[in-house]
């Protein structure tokens, strides 16, 4: 698949504009005063952000689903791992001796403690229990006081293995479930073999995952929530949104875009004057602002609790150059400690709200497009 630049990200179909048609686009949205609409408003039962029986569903679709569980970049050698807990499951993946990655439920085989954790590079996983051993294809490698173990073939009793692919950058994983060559043959490459890893962290907030996803897929608050902070770089309420699929992106475009009006169209670099954000179903989002990107899993932890995941890539050179890393984390600490932080405190305002009797259901209109497309999707994959 072909990747013309950072933003536009090319794929089989061409399902998404390019370059050159997002400034038009937006260009004639600020000229009109206009913005990329839906066709349908959809009300969500306030019941769905807090029931137990739904958020069990929702698990269980996360598990059945191929989700980004992190970027390439964080396996960059042989070695290389990451264990995390994924939709409630210890998960560990690993890159091994021939660069392929492999994923494993992260418990040992003799009384299922954890053989990993964090992230780092090692050429074998030592249990902390027992010391049963394994190797980067989760093999058993060696069972201390096997005598005592009549019976235990260590062939028969590697780690759980679940189905891993990794294409376009990211590594997904899939616990329950094969990933599907449709899958694989639609994924979007969203990262560059030179993006590097600069950093990775992880918050807990208290509010529904699905909330905390809402707050990055529409412009319509910019203004008001981010009146001292976004606001000030951006438009208010002009988006360019695309559903592809149950995945969408959302493109926000900052004043200086502005800039581009006086430039020959195969000489624009469009990089710098949008932020664009794919909403990956289910609970992935990948934001690409000026000179980082983010890759953002939002894992539930209860109905009312989540956690972000999050990894920091720096953007790849283009046509102004390349990017250095203090540019890069610099521009992530401004997002992060203005905008961002004001996303999940609107988020969980919103949360301490559902268990009265205000709202039995919440309202996304047609500014709300990329929104009411997760919601169709999600509901539909939850009734089946």
């Amino acid at each position: 698949m072909s990747q013309s630049n950072h933003y536009s990200l090319a794929s089989p179909t061409s399902l998404l504009l390019d370059d050159n048609q997002i400034i038009e686009r937006v260009f004639s949205h600020i000229d009109n005063k206009t913005t990329d609409l839906g066709s349908e408003v959809w009300k969500e039962p306030v019941k769905n952000y807090v029931d137990q029986e739904r958020f069990d569903k929702e698990i269980k679709l996360l598990r059945s689903q191929p989700v980004p569980f992190c970027p390439s970049s964080a396996l960059p050698e042989k070695g290389s791992y990451v264990s995390r807990i994924a939709a409630g499951t210890p998960i560990l993946v690993t890159r091994d001796e021939e660069g392929e990655v492999n994923a494993f439920i992260n418990a040992c085989r003799h009384r299922g403690m954890q053989v990993a954790s964090g992230s780092g590079c090692k050429k074998s996983f030592v249990c902390p229990y027992h010391g049963w051993t394994y190797g980067l294809k989760g093999e058993n490698r060696n069972i201390p006081g096997s005598d005592g173990f009549p019976g235990i073939d260590p062939l028969e009793h590697g780690l759980k293995p679940v189905n891993a692919a990794e294409i376009g950058g990211i590594v997904y994983v899939c616990q329950d479930g094969e990933i599907s060559k449709n899958f694989l043959d639609e994924a979007l490459d969203y990262f560059a073999d030179d993006q590097a890893l600069i950093n990775q962290s992880e918050i807990e907030d208290e509010a529904n995952w699905k909330i905390l996803h809402e707050t990055l897929l529409e412009g319509y608050h910019i203004k008001t929530l981010h009146k001292d902070t976004f606001f000030p770089y951006g438009l208010d309420n002009i988006n360019v949104v695309e559903n592809y699929g149950q995945n969408s992106r959302v493109i926000f475009p900052f004043r200086r875009i502005e800039k581009l009006r006086e430039v020959e169209p195969g000489s624009r670099v469009i990089d710098g004057t949008i932020t664009s954000v794919y909403s990956l179903f289910p609970n992935t989002s990948i934001s690409v602002l000026s000179k980082h990107t983010n890759l953002v899993i939002l894992e539930p932890i209860s109905p009312s609790r989540s956690k972000w995941v999050i990894y920091t890539l720096i953007n790849k050179s283009n046509k102004k150059g390349k990017l250095s890393k203090e540019d890069a984390m610099k521009d992530a600490k401004f997002v992060g400690d203005t905008g961002q932080d004001e996303d999940r405190e609107a988020a969980r305002a919103i949360q301490e709200t559902l268990s009265t009797k205000a709202n039995d259901h919440l309202t996304f209109g047609y500014f709300e497009k990329a929104i009411v497309n997760f919601h169709s999707h999600l509901d539909k994959y939850i009734d089946t």
